[in-house]
């Protein structure tokens, strides 16, 4: 059997990549997305180390262990010893996740890959057969997406969705805020632009319009009519379908904030991929919370508390 190096030493760095990528996912790191390809090199560095030292420290599991402290330090930084630990944990939580669809394209390939050493080698005269390359080449990404996916609802379910959030909203650089309440019953998203939308009551929204303005918002989501819109939002509002109770289609007019920023538990989330539904009455009888906070914009909260 013949092994490619250079195939070898690809192959396992664009896996590398995927795992450093979803790391910085959960993480929700701030460092630049360049630095986990410089992670991947790194990371793929085992590969001629196994191959060209098969019995170096590095095949070791103190080796490994060393390693991917180094991966995570070149991929991640060092800002402090806390955020490291938890950046390296979710590092091995990744890798363990994705490995897990590795094994099973490992037996649908009927071994013509495999998992030497820690690196990842297709064979079948050393290169790897078509097909074999093709499971990769899509098998691969479609891990890294599904456990991506599952992971986050997993985030999501976990969450405490009767817990009240501060909520601040910029619109025509207009700040005010109020408390919402996380609400797993609004999964309502533009299928569109696939933004979520938090539902605002009228007497929060009623502070960026007039009592005029508020009466033709009203006559616009009754009748759809667009074109009454006031002229200095009209950039900013659409429209977002959706089912009621009982399942009848309907409207609602969402309009596109400057940002968001939630607070829980002292910690603060910046979102500038949302929009803001107008709900024409009060949310809450007694006045305690005027928004419903969409639960997937909490999800990197949720993880960076874990």
């Amino acid at each position: 059997m013949t092994i490619y190096l250079d195939a070898v030493w690809l192959l396992n760095f664009f896996l590398d990549w995927m795992i450093l990528m979803l790391t910085h996912s959960f993480a929700k790191a701030s460092n630049h997305r360049a630095r986990l390809i410089l992670g991947a090199i790194v990371a793929s560095l085992l590969v001629p180390l196994n191959l060209f030292y098969p019995t170096s420290l590095w095949t070791t599991p103190i080796g490994k262990g060393i390693f991917s402290l180094i991966i995570v330090f070149t991929a991640f930084g060092f800002k402090n010893i806390r955020l490291y630990t938890r950046q390296l944990l979710l590092f091995y939580f990744t890798s363990f996740a994705m490995g897990g669809g590795l094994f099973g394209i490992y037996y649908l390939l009927q071994e013509q890959i495999h998992v030497s050493n820690g690196m990842v080698v297709t064979y079948q005269s050393g290169f790897g057969d078509s097909i074999s390359w093709l499971f990769v080449v899509i098998g691969f990404p479609l891990i890294w997406w599904f456990t991506k996916q599952r992971l986050d609802n997993l985030v999501i379910q976990q969450m405490k969705y009767d817990e009240m959030v501060h909520i601040t909203i910029c619109m025509q650089n207009q700040i005010n805020n109020s408390s919402a309440l996380i609400d797993s019953g609004n999964q309502l998203v533009d299928p569109v632009t696939k933004q979520p939308v938090v539902i605002c009551d009228e007497i929060f929204m009623k502070k960026w319009f007039s009592e005029e303005e508020w009466v033709i918002l009203q006559d616009v989501q009754e009748n759809m009519s667009l074109e009454r819109l006031p002229d200095k939002w009209l950039d900013k509002f659409r429209i977002v379908p959706y089912q009621g109770v009982g399942g009848a289609g309907n409207f609602l007019l969402v309009l596109k904030p400057d940002w968001i920023q939630v607070t829980v538990q002292e910690q603060q989330l910046t979102i500038t991929r949302a929009l803001v539904g107008l709900q024409f009455g009060e949310l809450s009888p007694d006045g305690s919370y005027h928004c419903l906070m969409h639960p997937h914009l909490l999800k990197s909260l949720a993880v960076h508390s874990a």
